[in-house]
């Protein structure tokens, strides 16, 4: 109840933010049973475009931790861009956060900071109902990779008179990863959305990695709702 009632509170702190779009997700896949939130935003302007998310995960049954924050994470990157038939636009992220691990009393984890560096390419239907991104990257990871690479695929698919959207996106990369056998990692996050009106959405996504938490296969699902503003 502890966890519920802590992630109301910080979804109705965020509605009154200056963001895109919040969403608040119950992942019921095995030894998880948690809520998570996400605020994100996307916004373009004349020079390129900013984007930006935090998550947060709330307590989670294989954990045992059940009062409080559990894991915290963002990412924030910048496209740049300095004329309107530009193809290619170069561009810079940085990702990091901290993690909890049970019992309780065990320490914050780092999850290492990431800085990325690349290029993205961008293709649009003419009523920007269908939008792929595509990005390639050169990536550092602090105290561990110094010279690895991330490739990325973001969309976005409405439909239905945008009823209904189909978003996501999936990252491939390299980080060195010792203990399973590969330093290949692969990390998926479709979600469908079914909008009541412009601001509100329920659906879920299902997350589906590939040695991203431990060394095997695995796919998560969720129950979500979402406001854009």
């Amino acid at each position: 109840m502890r966890k519920v009632l802590l992630a109301i509170a910080f979804f109705a702190m965020v509605l009154s933010a200056n963001a895109q779009n919040v969403q608040l997700h119950y992942d019921f896949g095995e030894g998880r049973k948690m809520l998570t939130s996400t605020v994100e935003m996307f916004k373009p302007d004349k020079y390129g475009s900013t984007f930006f998310f935090i998550d947060m995960d709330y307590g989670a049954e294989g954990t045992g931790i059940d009062n409080g924050i559990s894991l915290a994470y963002w990412e924030i990157a910048r496209a740049f861009k300095w004329n309107e038939t530009q193809k290619f636009m170069p561009r810079v992220e940085y990702n990091g956060g901290v993690m909890k691990l049970a019992p309780e009393e065990a320490p914050w984890v780092p999850i290492e900071n990431c800085w990325l560096a690349g290029i993205e390419r961008t293709w649009a239907s003419a009523d920007f109902s269908k939008i792929l991104t595509l990005q390639a990257n050169y990536k550092y990871i602090k105290d561990k990779e110094d010279a690895a690479f991330q490739i990325t695929a973001v969309w976005t698919i409405n439909m239905l008179d945008n009823k209904l959207s189909f978003t996501g996106f999936a990252d491939f990369w390299k980080e060195e990863m010792p203990y399973w056998g590969t330093d290949y990692r692969f990390l998926t996050e479709p979600q469908l959305w079914y909008n009541f009106n412009s601001h509100l959405s329920a659906g879920g996504e299902v997350e589906i990695s590939n040695n991203f938490v431990g060394a095997e296969f695995a796919v998560k699902p969720t129950l979500a709702v979402k406001y854009a503003f």
